[in-house]
């Protein structure tokens, strides 16, 4: 790997140590390595933080998923929601249903592989959603809270089962 890589590589990473001493460490073996740690670290601490600020409900993966229930599933128009198309293509997919069909376990494999794709995610209801916004004191405040929901790459806000 040449040097230059290896440079550019640091300067992504923020390595500002490393990259004011860089004629020191050289040719050293250890060089490549350590940015490769640094940027697996990196990687997979982003993804944990995604997960966490997703607030992502327990959910069965979609492999699991029942395709023989409901009779009228869609399966294809899912899978190729799963590709995350829609949100390039500014598109507001609206997963419609009786109970128990299994609207919320699609919309959180959606929301989880937009999180994996390094997309920032919220799952939320639709009476936490309001209620939030409506707690907003004053109207910067309100418009600040509306401008998290806004700057999210995928908001999910689904109805509870049991409608409270």
């Amino acid at each position: 790997m040449t040097q230059d890589i290896l440079l550019t590589r640091a300067k992504a990473l923020k390595l500002h140590g490393v990259i004011a001493h860089w004629t020191e460490p050289g040719n050293e073996l250890w060089l490549p390595t350590l940015i490769e740690w640094e940027e697996t670290e990196r990687q997979q601490r982003g993804l944990e933080r995604r997960l966490r600020q997703a607030r992502l409900p327990r959910f069965k993966p979609i492999s699991d998923f029942n395709w023989q229930w409901p009779s009228k599933c869609d399966r294809e128009a899912i899978e190729e929601l799963m590709h995350l198309n829609f949100l390039t293509d500014a598109i507001n997919p609206i997963l419609l249903g009786p109970n128990g069909v299994g609207k919320t376990t699609i919309a959180c494999n959606i929301a989880y592989q937009a999180a994996l794709k390094g997309q920032s995610v919220l799952f939320t209801t639709a009476s936490h959603l309001l209620s939030d916004l409506s707690a907003q004191d004053g109207n910067m405040a309100f418009r600040r809270r509306l401008k998290y929901y806004e700057q999210l790459s995928l908001l999910v806000i689904d109805e509870p089962k049991n409608g409270v």
